[in-house]
């Protein structure tokens, strides 16, 4: 954790000119991009030693008051700034993945899930797919062609991803500092340090984005999706915590009345209940001899 700590403070650091904050840039040649430890602290009111000794992991106690003073003068995004706080506060729950795979949704989630009228997915703090409805699945089809549905293993490691999103490398940006962002609320967590693994040992792509050390808590937004049958998707999401602590967050994803993707959703859901007819209907009856 002091090393996550220290790196993380370094490359906020980098981000931020003296100019941004109204701080002249001093005399000599800068051996950092952005402000140094000095400034920093000068921002945030503490001594440059203070400062220094928590940037490298060495105070354990820092106040909320100072967190959030050092926030301020790093300009960090509410994101990023309760990332700080975790790093210094985290959860040390130790969470473990589920023995045999995850575990399912509660039968009332689902049923909401099945009740919306626009796609709907429900995934966890490691990105597995736990729940969609119909139309979820079809939007996502070629996500869950995988025998465990995986939100960043499409995206990193499945090369039809890369034309699934329009922007890709906004895509993995995203999933990355997100996967960065539970890291940091629960450190100990088994199940997402073995998908960081995963993914850092079999995609140079992660690593990049990773190394980044950028944090992104998903809320809500726009994406384009280019989809196999119906064409191009431009749908806002809003993502829903599941309370109770399991975790699980819900995303649905709608368009405006009357837009193209609104009419493409009609006919993704067209498609996808005649396919669930066609999959229920039951088998002609053997004739019988004479």
């Amino acid at each position: 954790m002091t090393d996550e700590i220290r790196e993380f403070l370094a490359s906020r650091r980098a981000n931020v000119t003296p100019a941004q904050v109204g701080m002249p840039a001093g005399g000599g040649e800068r051996r950092v991009p952005g402000l140094r430890r000095e400034e920093v602290a000068v921002l945030a009111g503490v001594s440059v030693d203070y400062y220094t000794k928590l940037e490298r992991g060495r105070v354990t106690s820092a106040s909320d008051a100072v967190l959030g003073a050092i926030a301020t003068a790093l300009r960090l995004t509410d994101a990023e700034r309760a990332h700080l706080f975790a790093l210094f506060r985290p959860s040390r729950s130790g969470r473990r993945a589920p023995a045999g795979g995850r575990a399912g949704l509660p039968e009332s989630l689902q049923r909401m899930l099945d009740s919306m009228t626009v796609p709907a997915l429900a995934y966890d703090a490691c990105q597995d797919v736990v729940g969609a409805n119909l139309l979820g699945r079809a939007m996502f089809a070629p996500v869950f062609e995988a025998a465990r549905p995986n939100l960043a293993r499409f995206t990193f490691l499945d090369p039809r991803a890369q034309s699934f999103f329009e922007d890709w490398d906004l895509a993995c940006s995203l999933n990355a500092a997100m996967l960065r962002y539970e890291a940091g609320r629960d450190p100990l967590a088994e199940d997402v340090t073995a998908l960081v693994g995963e993914l850092s040992t079999r995609s140079p792509v992660f690593r990049a984005h990773w190394a980044a050390r950028d944090v992104h808590e998903h809320r809500s937004g726009r994406k384009v999706f280019h989809h196999p049958e119906v064409g191009d998707l431009e749908a806002d999401y809003d993502v829903l915590a599941v309370p109770g602590g399991s975790g699980v967050s819900v995303t649905s994803y709608t368009a405006p009345a009357g837009s193209a993707t609104a009419e493409r959703f009609a006919l993704l859901a067209s498609l996808a209940a005649s396919r669930t007819r066609e999959a229920v209907r039951p088998a002609p009856a053997e004739p019988t001899g004479g």
